[in-house]
């Protein structure tokens, strides 16, 4: 069994290319389940199997919950991003960050410029043990890093499509 490593500290070498360079695709597939609505009783199953979760609505949005929801996943995924992004630049700057924690909040809400849906996230970072100062550009670092953080502030490439 092979004992996980974080990535090197070279992979923060900036890439000065013309266009976008994909490096990994994740790809999951929701089907509807039960209800046949993948918000309320959906499963999420990535390709390579690795991802198979039940997503129920939860209570506070008038399901039953007792399975996942996507604001958990995004949360989920946003915290991970952001807790590698500021390991690899601590790695990077010599710091100490082994107790390091990052909490993200998403929450799904009306939006009021058009009375439909939104999301709006929280990202609280602990870094005990680093001095103030540091600790504060560690963050901004990082949050200059993670393509999360940046997807949030500029928003994303998205195309849809119709496939079947």
């Amino acid at each position: 069994m092979n004992t996980p490593q974080p990535p090197p500290v070279e992979a923060l070498a900036k890439y000065r290319g013309e266009a976008f360079r994909p490096l990994y695709t994740g790809t999951v597939t929701v089907s509807g389940g039960a209800a046949a609505h993948g918000r309320a009783s959906g499963i999420a199953r990535s390709d390579d199997g690795a991802l198979d979760v039940a997503l129920r609505l939860p209570l506070e949005l008038g399901g039953p919950g007792g399975g996942s929801n996507p604001e958990q996943l995004f949360a989920a995924a946003f915290a991970a991003c952001f807790h590698g992004g500021l390991s690899l630049l601590a790695a990077r700057d010599g710091l100490q960050t082994c107790d390091a924690s990052v909490r993200a909040r998403v929450t799904f809400g009306r939006d009021p410029a058009d009375g439909l849906y939104a999301l709006t996230a929280c990202i609280d970072i602990r870094l005990p043990g680093l001095d103030r100062a540091v600790a504060d550009e560690l963050v901004r670092n990082t949050e200059r890093l993670c393509p999360y953080s940046k997807m949030a502030r500029q928003g994303i490439h998205i195309v849809v499509a119709l496939t079947g």
